[in-house]
């Protein structure tokens, strides 16, 4: 995955002030500066071997600073007008104005300062200050993109990627991340290395993919540590090497990155490039579960449904199945429903349970279909009909579901909803066979085995 680039927090400070005025006042600065620095040396204890300016004294040449620096910005000066709305972009020597420092910006922006240009796309790409536009955004990161500037141009490849404020172009956004990748920046090689994983707007090449996310990795961009261990994890672009993957997650996860978490969390689950630990991986799924991971969400939920690195609490297993449920995951979904469908964590209630099995099966995920078939067989919080049962029966056989292809081989045999067909009934029952499925060895023993 991508994100766009924050602003660059440096700033460049007037060189030269410009004017006999201003350097009227900045004499009368450091005089003061001076005077009194030599008066508090005469008062100062024995005992002190340093001597610095007074907070007084550090806030007068602040105020007198700012003084000039508005004086400049009014006569025009670009640089004084992209430093004054840092300042304020920032609450750096004045209060904190998005408001005012997009007007600065605005200015020094349209006399051709590059870093103002930057920083006012990103103002309209975020809202800050001005109401959000993305296309005004684009149209000012072009701008300094084409100046040279690495962060409009990592932000501009980013709009291309995705769409935002300019036609979607992937050719156009890997230009634009290639030209700020060269100049080193983490998350233009990062970004680079996801085009390059995923085939967007260039070749697919998992070589070429491992080599930028490594480059952004080593710069310790977080979202390409994850990328980087995900590709050792499978040996995409490089030898498999779960240590190493665990290695990468590890630095990404302890920067906070929740797809990280989640991965070293199921890392630690299943033993992989690390001693198996549930109480770890817990541990990991937790974190990433906070921030909002469905994946993570689900995976604690599991944790807390069959007590695997927490002590057993069906209650907060559902509250986690939602949490991912609610955000579309599918696996979540259907375990929610199961947890309803039995009562688990929660009032039984087939009505409920019905509802997410559809939700899961609509996405395609083989338990959630096998379970909704079951509930149009039995009449269980729907009106039964065997038609519907054999349909998401199917779906789920087709899949492999090897309860699935038991099931739609009962409904094959004594003839509900379909045709009967023990040959058909028998041939799926052996095919769940091949899957250690008990109920179909049972089954075939006693009526297809003669």
């Amino acid at each position: 995955m991508w994100k766009k680039s924050s602003e660059d927090a440096s700033r460049r400070f007037i060189s030269t002030l410009g004017s006999v005025h201003a350097a009227l006042i900045v004499t009368v600065a450091i005089s003061l500066f001076v005077s009194n620095i030599a008066f508090s040396q005469n008062v100062k204890s024995a005992s002190d071997e340093t001597s610095t300016p007074h907070v007084a004294e550090q806030t007068l040449l602040q105020t007198l600073f700012l003084i000039v620096l508005r004086q400049k910005a009014k006569w025009g000066n670009a640089t004084a007008q992209y430093n004054l709305g840092w300042m304020y972009a920032n609450g750096r020597g004045v209060a904190k104005n998005e408001y005012e420092a997009a007007v600065w910006f605005q200015k020094a922006a349209e006399q051709g300062n590059v870093n103002a240009q930057s920083s006012l796309g990103w103002m309209y790409a975020t809202g800050r200050g001005v109401a959000k536009n993305e296309y005004e955004a684009a149209v000012w990161f072009q701008k300094a993109a084409e100046q040279g500037n690495v962060n409009a141009q990592s932000n501009l490849g980013w709009m291309y990627a995705n769409g935002r404020g300019v036609a979607k172009n992937e050719y156009e956004a890997v230009v634009w991340f290639q030209n700020a990748a060269e100049q080193g920046t983490a998350i233009a090689l990062g970004n680079l290395g996801w085009m390059y994983d995923t085939g967007r707007g260039v070749a697919k090449n998992e070589y070429e993919a491992v080599a930028w996310y490594q480059k952004a990795a080593e710069q310790g961009n977080a979202i390409a540590q994850n990328n980087l261990g995900r590709m050792y994890a499978n040996g995409r672009g490089v030898a498999k090497n779960e240590y190493e993957a665990v290695a990468w997650y590890q630095k990404a996860a302890e920067q906070g990155d929740a797809d990280a978490q989640g991965n070293l969390g199921w890392m630690y689950e299943t033993g992989r490039g690390v001693a198996k630990n549930e109480y770890e991986a817990a541990v990991w799924f937790q974190k990433a579960a906070e921030q909002g991971d469905a994946t993570a969400q689900y995976n604690l939920g599991r944790m807390y449904a069959n007590g695997r690195g927490v002590a057993k609490n069906e209650y907060e297993a559902v509250a986690w199945y939602q949490k991912a449920a609610e955000q579309g995951d599918a696996d979540a979904q259907g375990n929610l429903g199961w947890m309803y469908e039995t009562g688990r964590g929660v009032i039984k209630d087939a009505l409920k349970a019905v509802e997410w099995y559809q939700k899961a099966a609509k996405q395609g995920n083989a338990n959630a279909q096998n379970n909704l078939g079951r509930m149009y067989a039995a009449g269980r919080g729907v009106i039964k009909d065997a038609r519907k049962a054999v349909e998401w029966y199917q779906k789920a056989a087709e899949q492999g579901n090897a309860t699935a292809q038991y099931n739609l081989g009962r409904m094959y045999y004594i003839g509900a909803g379909v045709i009967p067909n023990r040959e058909k009934g028998c041939a799926l029952w052996r095919l769940a066979i091949k899957q250690r499925n008990e109920t179909a060895i049972e089954n075939y023993d006693r009526f297809c085995a003669r």
